[in-house]
């Protein structure tokens, strides 16, 4: 069972009191991270979300066919985090995440590579692991050498090229992409190598694995996803805002001193709204001029990539690892879910019999046309091979859960199509991981575009207060490359 998680408790605003109003549409991070922070500078907030739960493409419900809670895929952080890691400080559920400093890689036979941190400074922390990773021969490993020194000294300028092509004119072996590079680039930006900008791929790589060894710890939460992230609902409300599920916005109209919406038939009024829906909703809801047109016109050309988790409950323990890199196969990643969401708060306790399984796809383009039996048993094929105790395994349950629409591709130079927060309409805001947050599309993009979305607003009002976090800093010699 996960733990409870109650708001804290809050001075009581005056109800004489007249503050802002302000209306989100949309309860993913973006909503809520911006709902939370303007909040906290004293506007009344009311939050729109469509469906009966918070979070989001971050969200978790009862799967119809199994009646178990599952996340809508699996998410993780990573410590370069800080605007996400300030949100769970503020809403009080960084104990809700597990750390691990250790990356397990493997291979179908049975051959595993671990990369961990040593002592030694950035960026030579991880040096000792790299040096003994068995699933890269030396050939591997001194391309890898090469590229990674191009990268030290700074980000690549954006063009045109694709980080594909750019590793390939470093000199990488076929062998070093797809047990290296591809791994843990296509489950950051969720996109092929191919369609990535060089410049996103080079500041996630620089900013996670080269900065610092606490910039490269990865995360995992050990609560369901809209259990985390309904807390930031609790906090909304103890601040005298409002949540309201199921509550589809249908239409926007602006006014000289307000903002009229109306959702489920019924009209919300605000002096400003926030557009935190993903992109292809929020085009429907901007007002209709010639500049309503060209915005739309310019977000209409980013690019969605799905992802696909696959549950499967086994009537066993499988494996003793929580999570796992998988290598060479159609599966991307192992993580067990019925270890990770004990996490820390059941410590000591005994498990129950069995275990949960998610195998996470990563721009999971191959298997949309595939049917769920189809992905079902390739799933299973593929994971006996790196798993063989699965074999004797009887699946209890299992489930295919599609997320077609999942994120944005990060393609080369598309930052020219993602929009500030500001828009042509003073009392409209947009907000979102798609907007222009200097991040791609990930839990920690998001938060950002919240934080951002909020100090726009409120500079618009004369407050002028702060929400974004500052990057980690560099640590040991990456100083001397920032």
């Amino acid at each position: 069972m996960s733990a409870t998680l109650t708001a804290p408790k809050v001075k009581a605003k005056n109800p004489a009191e007249k503050r802002t109003r302000v209306a989100i549409v949309g309860g993913g991070l973006a909503g809520l991270a911006a709902g939370c922070a303007l909040a906290d500078a004293g506007f009344a907030v009311r939050l729109l979300e469509r469906k009966p739960f918070l979070g989001g493409r971050a969200s978790s419900y009862q799967h119809p066919a199994t009646g178990e809670v599952v996340d809508n895929c699996q998410h993780v952080l990573l410590g370069c985090c800080t605007n996400l890691l300030d949100f769970y400080k503020r809403l009080g559920v960084e104990d809700q995440i597990r750390w691990f400093e250790q990356l397990t890689f493997l291979l179908p036979d049975g051959k595993a590579g671990t990369i961990q941190p040593s002592r030694l400074p950035a960026p030579l922390h991880a040096a000792p692991a790299f040096l003994k990773f068995s699933v890269l021969n030396l050939s591997d490993k001194l391309a890898i050498a090469r590229a990674i020194l191009a990268l030290m000294r700074g980000l690549p300028k954006e063009t045109e090229e694709n980080f594909l092509s750019w590793l390939k004119r470093h000199g990488q072996t076929e062998q070093a992409i797809s047990r290296f590079w591809a791994p843990v680039l296509i489950s950051a930006l969720n996109d092929d190598l191919d369609q990535v900008s060089v410049r996103y791929a080079a500041m996630v790589f620089r900013d996670s694995f080269l900065k610092s060894a606490e910039a490269g710890r990865m995360g995992v939460p050990a609560a369901p996803l809209s259990e985390i992230y309904g807390r930031a609902g609790e906090y909304i409300e103890a601040r005298g805002g409002e949540v309201m599920l199921r509550a589809s916005v249908d239409s926007l109209s602006v006014h000289d001193s307000a903002v009229t919406l109306r959702a489920n038939g019924e009209e919300v009024a605000a002096e400003y709204v926030v557009l935190a829906a993903p992109f292809y909703e929020t085009v429907k809801l901007l007002p209709q001029s010639a500049d309503a047109e060209a915005l739309r016109s310019q977000i209409g050309e980013l690019k969605t990539v799905p992802i696909t988790g696959i549950h499967f409950w086994f009537d066993r323990e499988v494996t003793p690892m929580e999570h796992a890199v998988l290598l060479d196969r159609t599966i991307q990643w192992m993580f067990q879910k019925s270890k990770l969401l004990r996490g820390k708060r059941d410590e000591g306790a005994p498990l129950a019999a069995g275990s949960h399984i998610e195998l996470v796809v990563s721009s999971s383009k191959s298997l949309l046309a595939m049917g769920r039996n189809e992905i079902l048993d390739l799933a299973l094929k593929e994971f006996i091979e790196f798993f063989p105790a699965a074999k004797d395994a009887r699946v209890l349950k299992s489930a295919v859960i599609k997320e077609v629409h999942a994120t944005f591709s990060p393609a080369p130079q598309s930052d020219r199509y993602r929009p500030i927060p500001i828009t042509p309409w003073p009392r409209i805001f947009l907000s979102g991981d798609w907007t222009a947050t200097g991040w791609p599309a990930t839990m920690e993009g998001a938060v950002r575009a919240g934080y951002a979305t909020a100090e726009a607003l409120a500079f618009a009002t004369g407050d002028q207060r702060k929400f974004l976090v500052p990057d980690l800093a560099a640590r040991g010699l990456m100083k001397l490359f920032g």
